[in-house]
């Protein structure tokens, strides 16, 4: 059976449609089976509609306060049998009840290589700071802000002339691989999760690279 997928937008839902593209292929092991987003506006649940997947619009101020709303989206996500819920550009910070609820089930995608840059404008922050390299990390969430197990990460250089925007977009290109291999591992049951660290079973270490190159 495959891993039923919840995703949690605000906006364009790049990410969503990666998840969705990968879900088409039938060797996948996972559905994207909800969608939720706490904005009515969000271009992502256009994405949703047009692949014929359930959505759900909740927004806050419909509730009495954070915890209320979250435990709406829970009871949504329960009820559509999710097994994995995963954050696609989801711009509230959650509950630390909501997090422990859905404790190694709830999953994230962040613009920087965490543990540097967490938080907001990473590709400013990431140029100033001079690194060679940027890129994204798939984590676990906890109740800290951008902590959590490291699941899948993806490294891009950081090019002379580069503006947050051209960073951002070369970044964005590895987010969309990052993201289902993430929870292809995941769903192949492949993760496992020992403290701050996900295992990743089979995983063949990546070759050095050093940028830049010794001779040029």
């Amino acid at each position: 059976m495959k891993l039923r997928l919840g995703v949690l937008i605000s906006g364009r839902g790049s990410n969503l449609q990666a998840l969705i593209d990968a879900c088409r292929d039938p060797g996948f092991p996972a559905e994207v089976a909800l969608v939720i987003s706490n904005k009515a506006d969000a271009a992502g649940l256009a994405r949703a509609t047009a692949a014929g997947i359930p959505t759900l619009v909740l927004k806050p101020k419909d509730y009495a306060d954070k915890p209320a709303h979250e435990a709406a989206m829970t009871s949504a996500l329960e009820n559509a049998g999710i097994g994995l819920v995963c954050l696609a550009g989801f711009m509230r910070l959650l509950t630390g009840g909501f997090v422990t609820h859905w404790h190694d089930r709830l999953i994230n995608i962040h613009p920087s290589l965490l543990p540097a840059f967490p938080g907001i404008d990473t590709h400013a922050r990431a140029i100033a700071a001079g690194v060679r390299f940027h890129g994204c990390t798939v984590h676990y969430v906890r109740e800290v802000m951008d902590e959590g197990p490291i699941i899948v990460q993806a490294a891009v250089p950081v090019l002379p002339g580069d503006t947050p925007d051209t960073l951002a977009d070369r970044v964005l290109v590895q987010e969309h691989t990052a993201y289902p291999l993430a929870v292809r591992l995941i769903g192949e049951g492949r993760v496992r999760v020992e403290g701050m660290v996900a295992h990743i079973e089979g995983l063949r270490a990546p070759a050095p690279v050093i940028c830049p190159p010794p001779n040029s």
